[in-house]
């Protein structure tokens, strides 16, 4: 089977951890770069959580820190979410290896010129990297097969009563990535939040018994944690949809929609506009994950963490 090359791009936070270690575990995808964004913490945090997810698992590949703040916002961070650190819970290895000479926007033209072909962008963070790269390099694009994103929703957010996180903490960004004409599959909240990881799934996780599971069944307990004050009865795994959407496809239901980017007002800055109806009678840009199957999904990762059980990739 021919293998997906991907560029990994995130914020990590605990649910970009559980997609990375979904995507490392995969025989479909071959990660070429994993670049980090600021979002869920400040970029010299989220760039320290990569290096230290990435040796727990055993991914090297070239690393690159991202930008330092969004196009044109200032930044928003998630510490009542992530924690402190971005990935407050469980003790991780210290980083065996570092960042590349090069900042995330050029590792990422450098994979995308030097591969023989098109590569997929998974973004599990706000869009400032891969929009800044559009910019840079509108050449590139068309060697850019594809990006499976998590970010927005169609119905609703989670930051603002409009718009989800990763979008809102930079819109003008999204807003380009939107606009790119490149093929995008959102995996926003419609979809992510029926993507749940229940307390008795953790324990499921936890019996594998690898270092791995371990570790993300405590990253789940202490994402879960937080949920429940929100009324949650389990964790929501939003990152791991989108990397999930390229290995089984099948799982997912969606629905071809033209979707715009708010990025001005006081309610809806953010918010991700879906036309559902087709009365702007445009081409859909989006491919919009409205459903997945649950089980199939808590298999999927419970089948990719058992693989860390087995001789490290």
């Amino acid at each position: 089977m021919k293998r997906i090359p991907i560029i990994l791009d995130g914020d990590p936070g605990h649910d970009d951890a559980i997609a990375w270690v979904l995507a490392n575990a995969s025989p479909v995808l071959d990660i070429r770069a994993v670049t980090s964004c600021c979002g869920n913490q400040t970029i010299e945090k989220t760039t320290y959580n990569a290096l230290r997810i990435c040796t727990l698992i055993n991914l090297h590949v070239p690393t690159a820190k991202g930008r330092v703040r969004p196009l044109i916002a200032e930044p928003i961070i998630a510490p009542t979410v992530h924690g402190e650190s971005g990935l407050d819970g469980p003790e991780l290895p210290e980083p065996d290896f570092d960042v590349v000479d090069m900042d995330a926007v050029t590792l990422m033209a450098k994979i995308i010129q030097e591969s023989d072909e098109p590569i997929t962008i998974v973004p599990t963070g706000p869009l400032t990297n891969v929009a800044a790269l559009l910019l840079a390099h509108p050449e590139l694009k068309e060697n850019i097969k594809q990006i499976s994103l998590m970010g927005g929703g169609v119905q609703y957010g989670n930051w603002t009563p409009a718009a989800e996180f990763n979008i809102l903490v930079d819109p003008e960004a999204a807003d380009v990535v939107f606009k790119s004409g490149i093929p995008i599959i959102m995996a926003g909240l419609d979809v992510t939040e029926k993507a749940m990881i229940f307390p008795e799934d953790f324990e499921r996780i936890r019996a594998l018994g690898n270092h791995v599971a371990i570790i993300v069944a405590e990253w789940l307990e202490f994402f879960y944690q937080f949920h429940r004050t929100l009324g949650y009865e389990g964790a929501p795994v939003h990152d791991a949809v989108a990397v999930a959407a390229l290995i089984k496809p099948g799982i997912m239901e969606s629905k071809d929609l033209y979707v715009e980017v708010e990025t001005t007002g006081d309610f809806c800055k953010g918010a991700t506009v879906a036309d559902f109806d087709h009365v702007l009678d445009v081409v859909p840009n989006a491919k919009v994950l409205m459903g997945i199957d649950r089980q199939a999904f808590v298999d999927l990762l419970v089948e990719a963490i058992s693989v860390y059980g087995e001789v490290a990739k």
